[in-house]
C-alpha cells in the first residue's frame, strides 16, 4: 500500500543520509514506525523514538513551499 506526507526537505535528505550509513532506507524507517504506533514492539518502538526525536530536534520549515506528486519524485 502506499502512502504520501509532506516532509521537509532538510530533514528527508538528513533521513536519508541516516538511512544509508544504517544500510536501511526512509521508507523501511517510516515502515517500522507506522508498525509500531499501530502496536509493534521492540525494534520497531525505538524507530518510532528515533523518528520522534529527529522531528522534534528539526527547526526547519517549509517556508510556505508545495511541490507537486511529480516533483516530489523526480529523479
Amino acid at each position: 500500500m502506499n502512502l504520501t506526507i509532506t516532509v521537509d526537505s532538510h530533514v528527508l535528505k538528513r533521513a536519508r543520509l541516516r538511512a544509508l550509513e544504517e544500510d536501511t532506507s526512509v521508507n523501511a524507517v517510516l515502515g517500522d514506525c507506522l508498525e509500531a504506533y499501530a502496536g509493534g514492539t521492540g525494534r520497531n518502538r525505538e524507530a518510532v523514538h528515533r523518528l520522534v526525536r529527529l522531528a522534534e530536534s528539526t527547526e526547519s520549515g517549509r517556508g510556505g513551499a508545495a511541490w507537486t506528486r511529480d516533483e516530489l519524485h523526480e529523479r
